[in-house]
């Protein structure tokens, strides 16, 4: 006991092509639960078209329709093992407790090992996609990145990584993770290596509390200002309310929004993040990509959300997640144009799954070089942000408009290319 069963988690297949795939997840309930196991779809690609959650405060059962959206056939046997490992221990549902699973739960706020691959290549057209298209195939978490290219065209990469599969420390893991990426580069490859990292090279995932030099902390506000600077189309309804009548125990929380990549998954982290939890909800997605959403839910504290300060601080953060999840921006700096992508990281310091391989991919489609490229965390406030900074090739402008390379980020951050 203990572990969850194959029962836990069942995934259907569509009856037809055109139908969704179901997941139904069926475990112990915790704060927050909605928002790892959305995580992970989001990570495998898959979005959400409708979703269905209900709990009596010990367990729960949830129930997914997602779709495939262009990236690889999804691997549905790993897509279950790892919305397993998400899913609480059974024993935890009553409350018993024993050295199994606290130990599992010891194990789980560990942090993982951070693993240092570097390698050289020469460098062509969308190589640093290529290359986190084939880490994100083999599980491995990039936390940090720094890419840069020699004049006489090498790239010189370096990665700081994460394995899901916690066995980067084994020989044959490590070989294999460089085997596929000289797969993958061929004859450009020159030297590829994986070895742990040093404390004072992972010490540089922390958090730092100065933004880069093109980056204001106007530009990381999360306050819900207007729709002027919105990623969502402008004809979209966006509208979030908090509703006490309707329920003696619980409130509810009412959406209305256009649909995007993950916006499922940032509704519940936002909620995880307040620390409220859910007891029942709807989540249904049209086929005009408007979206309707009733959550029934109640504080850590069992209570309903009754304080006006508190409604509206929470109503503003979704409005801000809803309308503006990623921001984006492109800028000068002397001879050098700089894209900058940001968001923000969940509170148990998480990031927001496939931000590089969107980018990148992106820049991939618009055929534009990335000759210097880094992955940081700042704090504004008291919160962390995940900021990506590419530097464009000298001839980006040869292949397309800044407003364009703006454009085509941000539709491929939020699902819309």
């Amino acid at each position: 006991m203990g572990i969850p069963s194959d029962d836990a988690v069942i995934i259907r297949p569509p009856e037809t092509p055109q139908d969704p795939s179901l997941i139904t997840v069926s475990c112990p309930d915790k704060t927050g639960l909605g928002c790892d196991l959305c995580r992970v779809i989001l990570l495998f690609g898959l979005s959400i078209v409708r979703g269905d959650f209900s709990t009596d405060g010990k367990w729960c059962y949830v129930l997914f329709w997602v779709v495939e959206r262009g990236r690889k056939a999804t691997r549905w046997d790993l897509l279950k093992k790892r919305l397993m490992a998400t899913c609480p221990p059974a024993l935890s549902a009553f409350g018993i407790e024993n050295y199994f699973s606290r130990h599992q739960e010891t194990a789980a706020e560990q942090k993982p090992q951070i693993f240092l691959l570097q390698f050289s290549c020469y460098d062509r057209m969308g190589l640093l996609h290529d290359v986190t298209e084939v880490l994100c195939e083999l599980e491995l978490i990039i936390r940090r990145v720094k890419v840069s290219t020699t004049p006489d065209g090498r790239v010189m990469d370096l990665f700081l990584i994460t394995d899901t599969r916690e066995l980067l420390h084994t020989k044959n893991r490590r070989e294999e993770a460089c085997a596929q990426l000289i797969a993958v580069l061929g004859d450009s490859m020159c030297s590829c290596n994986i070895e742990p990292a040093k404390e004072e090279i992972a010490l540089c995932l922390e958090a730092s509390s100065s933004l880069p030099p093109s980056m204001t902390e106007d530009m990381l506000s999360l306050e819900y200002r207007d729709e002027s600077s919105s990623s969502v189309p402008r004809s979209s309804v966006l509208s979030v309310s908090v509703d006490n009548s309707l329920s003696h125990a619980h409130s509810l929380i009412q959406i209305q929004c256009h649909d995007h990549k993950g916006l499922l998954y940032d509704i519940m982290r936002t909620l995880k993040d307040y620390n409220i939890q859910i007891s029942y909800g709807r989540f249904n997605a049209a086929e005009n990509r408007s979206c309707d959403l009733d959550l029934f839910v109640m504080q850590h504290d069992g209570k309903k959300i009754v304080d006006p300060n508190k409604q509206n601080a929470l109503c503003s953060r979704l409005k801000m997640e809803l309308s503006c999840p990623l921001r984006v921006s492109l800028v000068s700096r002397g001879p050098d144009t700089e894209l900058l992508v940001a968001n923000p990281v969940e509170l148990c310091g998480k990031g927001r799954p496939l931000v590089f391989y969107d980018i990148t991919h992106a820049l991939k489609m618009l055929k534009i070089r990335i000759f210097l490229a880094e992955i940081g965390r700042h704090a504004v406030g008291d919160r962390e942000w995940e900021v990506y900074r590419v530097h464009l090739g000298d001839d980006h402008e040869l292949s397309a408009s800044r407003d364009k390379i703006v454009k085509g980020v941000t539709k491929m951050l939020m699902g819309w290319h």
